[in-house]
């Protein structure tokens, strides 16, 4: 992949979900919600506080979706990112 982010942005992959509640019932695809975390792939040189690797939160209606060699991923701004899970 050759994707380099600039200035503040952070290129996230996001984190599949389960597809079965706790109590076993199964989710269809057309009635999941897009994860709120996944992780950074690549940073930015001003994305302070975030390397590569990190898992991070974002908010539902932010960032712009993009495709890389057949994956789906998420273009965020620094502020963007809600926090950190670790």
């Amino acid at each position: 992949m050759g994707f380099t982010p600039l200035a503040n942005r952070v290129l996230v992959e996001r984190k599949e979900e389960s597809n079965t509640t706790a109590s076993g019932i199964i989710i269809p695809d057309n009635a999941k919600e897009k994860p709120l975390q996944g992780k950074a792939i690549a940073v930015g040189p001003d994305a302070e506080g975030i390397k590569v690797g990190d898992t991070v939160v974002f908010g539902k209606y932010t960032g712009t979706e993009i495709t890389i060699d057949g994956q789906e991923y998420l273009i965020l701004t620094s502020d963007d990112i809600l926090g950190l899970l670790s």
